[in-house]
């Protein structure tokens, strides 16, 4: 990011005016590792809702502090907190992750995944949503990706919806069965 957006979307990485939103978005840090971690199980558990083939594990809590941790870390992650505004100024209230990954058979040769992207219900419909996806997609391109890919369950209708309507579409497909 070439500087930290705020509000209005002022200093976004993308070099144009978003429209006001109801957060400030900024790297993650280790200090936030308290809060995230809530918020991505939040995820994960509305993600079990959708399918039951994604039952949440009784460490998730420990996993998600382990894979948020080593996200940090590494070159080839972004981890966002999303704060809010106003009242709710410096709380997080959201994260987006996602990895560069590199793509041996086609190109472009690197693509960017956005892996998590949750956001408390009462920041939804205000447009943040959007905005996420283009700072994250800003952010992913700079670091060399020359396609954005977003993962999430296939029976989530609201983040299929949510993706269609900004010109995503289907690419490969994972089907699965218990054993």
């Amino acid at each position: 990011m070439t500087g930290a957006p705020t509000a209005s979307g002022e200093g976004g990485s993308s070099g144009t005016d978003s429209p006001a939103v109801p957060i400030h978005l900024r790297p993650a840090r280790a200090s936030d590792l308290p809060v995230l971690v809530p918020l991505l199980l939040r995820l994960k558990r509305l993600n079990e809702e959708f399918d039951p083939l994604l039952r949440v594990r009784d460490d998730a809590e420990a996993q998600a502090l382990e894979v948020l941790r080593a996200s940090l870390d590494d070159p080839k992650s972004i981890v966002l907190a999303a704060e809010g505004v106003g009242p709710d100024k410096d709380k997080v209230v959201g994260l987006v992750h996602a990895v560069l990954r590199e793509r041996p058979f086609y190109t472009p040769e690197v693509e960017g995944v956005i892996v998590d992207i949750y956001l408390l219900p009462l920041y939804r419909r205000h447009g943040v949503g959007e905005y996420l996806l283009k700072e994250i997609s800003a952010q992913l391109k700079a670091k060399g990706a020359g396609v954005v890919i977003a993962e999430f369950p296939s029976q989530n209708e609201i983040a299929s919806r949510f993706y269609a309507k900004r010109g995503f579409r289907a690419i490969t497909g994972r089907h699965a069965r218990s054993l």
